[in-house]
């Protein structure tokens, strides 16, 4: 057979190193299903929509992504086999079900949640090796990068801003060595979270006092569709209402599952961090 650099990129069978070890795909997919938010978002980047055949429930993006009541969390075998998957793509094995698929003969990918984006690119060519849309998939992750190097050089370097980003208002933050605070930190932005005592795992419980102390130049929501959280909530908080992110206008309210996957849209979430970083620091007069 010809060598791999000047095969079609349809090429099958092709094996890929996957969170569940090699797996390898006999054919071109036609039938897949996306049990992850990321990877539904991904799949239909890539060029790879019209052979996904279902999503799970938590799969809102894009809007024509097949809608199912398929569960990520609670994985269904049967529900899963129904849909005649030769391809099924998840980012945790919940339930057991990379196994149980195995029995049935039904391919898994498992492509865990990216620590950094350079996992995030990784699972993005894989996807697109996966499903036969390999050039489709590198255009994709070039522009990621293309997009992400082009903000950060635009970013101003000097401001020594910190930030909390919020995950949730128990409050749960985000330390730098999460995927997120990662994506921070190619801004030069200082996380207030990572001196937090217990940051075991990159998601420390704060205080109240602990934010109110730390004072961050910037608050980033990313509780905002799922709890409402706003510059007026924040102000309601013990302690926090004279916050000087609040006194200037610099929480900056997050889509929840733009702030929560490792797709392709984590350029749109860079474009966010940029645009709030510039606008920083305008109102005391250094811009």
């Amino acid at each position: 057979s010809a060598p791999a650099s000047s095969a079609p990129s349809g090429e099958f069978p092709v094996t890929i190193e996957a969170g569940n070890g090699q797996v390898t795909i006999a054919r071109k997919p036609e039938r897949v299903v996306s049990l992850s938010a990321t990877h539904t978002e991904t799949l239909f980047a890539i060029g790879a929509g019209p052979q996904v055949v279902a999503v799970d429930n938590q799969s809102n993006y894009p809007p024509e992504a097949p809608k199912t009541d398929l569960s990520g969390f609670e994985p269904n075998v049967e529900a899963i086999v129904a849909e005649k998957p030769d391809l099924v793509v998840v980012s945790d094995d919940l339930n057991k079900i990379v196994a149980e698929l195995g029995k049935v003969n039904v391919p898994v990918l498992v492509q865990p949640a990216a620590t950094e984006l350079d996992d995030a690119y990784e699972e993005i060519i894989e996807l697109g090796a996966a499903t036969g849309n390999k050039a489709k998939a590198e255009e994709v992750v070039a522009g990621m990068k293309t997009a992400i190097d082009k903000l950060v050089a635009e970013a101003p370097k000097d401001k020594k801003l910190t930030y909390y980003h919020e995950l949730d208002q128990t409050p749960y933050a985000a330390t730098s060595k999460t995927f997120i605070g990662q994506i921070y930190g190619i801004f030069g932005l200082t996380n207030i979270a990572d001196k937090a005592p217990a940051s075991a795992g990159g998601y420390p419980k704060l205080s109240a006092e602990f934010v109110a102390q730390a004072d961050p130049d910037l608050i980033f929501l990313a509780d905002v569709k799922c709890c409402g959280q706003s510059k007026e909530t924040l102000a309601e908080r013990p302690g926090w209402k004279n916050l000087s992110a609040l006194r200037n206008d610099q929480v900056i309210q997050l889509d929840d599952d733009i702030a929560s996957r490792w797709g392709p849209r984590v350029v749109d979430l860079a474009e966010t961090i940029g645009a709030a970083v510039a606008g920083a620091g305008a109102e005391d007069g250094t811009s």
